[in-house]
């Protein structure tokens, strides 16, 4: 996987051809590129990607953009009363609680994981010079 710009691309290789193919993802336009070495696939993935924006800026349309932060799930009823409840007992709103529980699935810190981790480092900073004093 790489990335570039918010954007996101898988790379594969094609044997027969000797050449890495890759694919921006996540995007209704399709957006290709390819290389014989990592480094030439990825400077290709750059280029496609800027070669796009720039495509979409003459022609006066916005670039597709991967993705919104935006989806929509279909649950039962059950479990749909159940987060809710879960999310009021913990003071969240139903979204934040269900981003922290995809977050901790994926086991990727949430925004509002990295700021207490800073917030942290920031008081253990000050506490050190206090005591240094």
């Amino acid at each position: 996987m790489m990335q570039y710009k918010g954007y996101v691309a898988r790379v594969d290789l094609d044997p027969e051809a000797n050449v890495l193919h890759g694919e921006v993802l996540g995007i209704r336009d399709v957006v290709t590129f390819e290389g014989r070495t990592p480094a030439e696939a990825e400077a290709a993935f750059r280029d496609s990607v800027d070669d796009y924006l720039r495509f979409c800026a003459d022609r006066g349309e916005p670039p597709d953009r991967p993705f919104s932060g935006k989806f929509v799930t279909r649950l039962d009823p059950r479990l749909h009363r159940m987060i809710s409840s879960l999310a009021q007992a913990e003071g969240k709103s139903l979204n934040a609680w269900v981003a922290e529980r995809l977050a901790e699935g994926l086991m990727v810190p949430t925004s509002i994981e990295r700021r207490r981790k800073v917030d942290r480092r920031g008081r253990n900073r000050s506490k050190a010079k206090s005591k240094a004093r």
